[in-house]
């Protein structure tokens, strides 16, 4: 992946996050109340854009710093970390498919890894 396709990545994952929050607060209001998730909901936007911002910044410092080997690596953990994280919360609020929370913290190690990796990446290369 080029920078400006982890940028472009970034910046609709950031838009998404939005509009999946604002689906959550206005259409799905009632129903995530009713079924006790809207804590749950909110927890999968707050992550996926915790990480959509990461992946922006992925792109910035590919950018930035050219000779950084890695930084694609990082920007891939965080897309895998969101969709296994945040995907699986959605579905769980969404459908009530209770075993769907199981594979949320397999998301989570993922936007660790990510981190750490961006982490070491830099203390290596810069």
């Amino acid at each position: 992946m080029s920078a400006k396709t982890i940028l472009i990545i970034g910046a609709l994952l950031s838009g998404l996050g939005v509009m999946i929050g604002a689906f959550g607060a206005h259409g799905l209001q009632k129903m995530l109340e009713a079924t006790g998730r809207t804590a749950t909901f909110e927890t999968a936007v707050k992550y996926q854009m915790y990480h959509a911002l990461g992946i922006l910044l992925i792109g910035v410092l590919m950018y930035q710093f050219p000779q950084a080997t890695g930084l694609k690596l990082s920007g891939l953990f965080f897309l895998i970390g969101i969709t296994i994280f945040s995907g699986s919360l959605y579905i769980l609020c969404l459908t009530g498919v209770r075993w769907m929370g199981a594979i949320t913290p397999i998301g989570g190690l993922f936007m660790i890894g990510g981190w750490l990796y961006l982490a070491w990446v830099l203390a290596k290369n810069l």
